[in-house]
């Protein structure tokens, strides 16, 4: 079948599909299982008052139990299996992970990522946001300071695998270096723990776009009478950045904070084409990848960790959301 005629097809299906699923339950639940007559029409129009709006999430619903709720159950219960998923053992391979050292290194880099990237992009994000907004070229410089998030991850840490060369022709970094007269050479992927920075920055780099961007636009919204104001209190420039601007887009500044903190709790890209997982900077998607094929069971475990760490930030994310709305 042509993809043309597929897409199209498919678009015909969902369409009307979702119209005769609203059409005909409204029909069933008014006629059928409320009819509005008789002596309890006026109690029957509010029972189906009541029930029309789970008639209309049902579909959405269904749609996350089957494609969320049901694969999280599954997960879970598979990795109490062992590697064929013919013996129950239990927490057996959560006991294996954190009695390995190369998961809790896997899981400490993690950490690091969690707590660095997020910090760096927002920070550096919000500086590039104002300072931009005061030059003339400004849109030219967030166009490049954007540019990176076109590129894909792995195309990125391609990139920077030519900056971190080894080769002083080819890495900037040792080629810096013997401009100042270093007597050797250095790999930056093999120093132990600063590797796993080196590895972030390729992230940052990439993702500072997108905070400039978000944050940008909220500095734009920031009221100019506040603004004024402060000027006409006798403000200093940092004054008026740090307690006038950024407490009034702090929502906007925790939601690309939170956004970004997603994001690395999944990215595997960037440490598999730079390093594979070796020299100790193993993260936990790199680490669940090398038991995919070969063991199901220690390989969801690490999954279903991933999905705990990932779930505090979910929580204080939609707390944060709410308090916004309030």
């Amino acid at each position: 079948m042509s993809p043309i005629f597929q897409g199209i097809l498919t678009i015909i299906i969902g369409v009307g599909g979702c119209i005769g699923y609203f059409y005909f339950s409204n029909l069933i639940l008014d006629r059928v299982i409320f009819p509005a007559r008789g002596e309890k029409a006026g109690r029957n129009i509010n029972r189906a008052n009541q029930v029309r709006p789970w008639l209309f999430l049902f579909p959405a619903i269904f749609a996350l139990g089957l494609y969320l709720a049901y694969p999280v159950v599954g997960s879970f219960w598979r990795s109490l299996f062992n590697r064929s998923g013919d013996e129950f053992i239990g927490l057996g391979n959560y006991a294996t992970l954190f009695a390995s050292e190369s998961f809790r290194t896997a899981l400490f880099n993690n950490m690091l990522w969690v707590l660095f990237v997020p910090a760096a992009s927002t920070f550096l994000g919000l500086l590039a946001a104002q300072l931009t907004d005061k030059l003339s070229w400004g849109s030219i410089a967030k166009s490049l300071i954007f540019m990176p998030m076109a590129i894909s991850f792995v195309g990125a840490s391609l990139i920077w695998k030519f900056v971190y060369a080894f080769d002083s022709d080819i890495g900037l970094i040792n080629a810096i270096r013997d401009g100042l007269g270093a007597d050797s050479a250095v790999d930056v992927l093999q120093i132990p723990f600063w590797n796993n920075f080196f590895l972030m920055v390729i992230l940052i780099w990439v993702q500072t776009g997108f905070a400039m961007v978000i944050l940008s636009a909220a500095l734009r919204g920031i009221p100019e009478e506040t603004i004024e104001a402060a000027i006409l209190d006798g403000a200093s420039p940092f004054q008026l950045f740090f307690k006038i601007k950024v407490p009034q887009i702090m929502g906007t500044i925790v939601v690309v904070w939170t956004t970004i903190t997603i994001l690395v709790l999944k990215v595997f890209d960037i440490v598999y084409t730079m390093t594979g997982g070796n020299f100790d900077t193993e993260i936990l998607p790199s680490y669940m990848m090398k038991f995919m094929f070969r063991d199901d069971g220690q390989a969801t475990a690490v999954a279903f960790v991933i999905m705990l760490v990932v779930l505090p930030v979910m929580i204080w994310n939609i707390v944060q959301a709410r308090r916004e709305m309030r």
